[in-house]
């Protein structure tokens, strides 16, 4: 072979090579997120019709009740938008629940202890797992959560979105 042959077939397996290491590349890549698309968690529709409150909280009547854990925001968040473009104000009885809509009124009461309720409208969204709602500080302060961080609670709704 001569050199100029060399060199073209050197040229073309190369190619070849980059060409197949190109779409491995592309099927790991692929692949991988798919599989952290697959371990995400149940999407928010399913969530719902698991906890009775339809797809995306829709038809969710006065009464309706779920248990679960509680949390609150951290502080760092007060002044950002809240998934309704509200800004967030700490003061305020608000919450984030994963498929309630938006404005309706919830009554949290612990369970663990005898304090009275609090009220929270729906005004964001939390991600559904561990915790069912996510209060204002100024709710937390009111279920005397805030030392403890997550406390069980109860949620009813008492007024349907407009």
């Amino acid at each position: 072979m001569t050199g100029a042959m060399t060199g073209a077939m050197t040229g073309a397996m190369t190619g070849a090579m980059t060409a197949i290491g190109r779409l491995t590349l592309c099927l790991i890549v692929t692949g991988g997120m798919l599989l952290v698309g697959g371990c995400a968690g149940p999407s928010a529709e399913l969530y719902a019709r698991r906890q009775g409150a339809g797809a995306r909280g829709a038809q969710v009547g006065i009464g309706w009740k779920e248990n679960g854990k509680a949390t609150f925001y951290a502080p760092r968040l007060a002044g950002h938008r809240t998934a309704n473009g509200e800004i967030y104000d700490p003061q305020k009885l608000t919450a984030a629940h994963p498929v309630l809509p938006f404005g309706t009124k919830v009554a949290v009461e612990r369970t663990d202890v005898d304090l009275p309720a609090v009220v929270v409208r729906i005004n964001d969204r939390c991600a559904a797992g561990k915790k069912i709602i996510d209060l204002s500080e100024a709710a937390a302060h009111r279920l005397n959560m805030v030392k403890i961080g997550i406390v069980p609670v109860r949620l009813r709704v008492i007024s349907a979105s407009h």
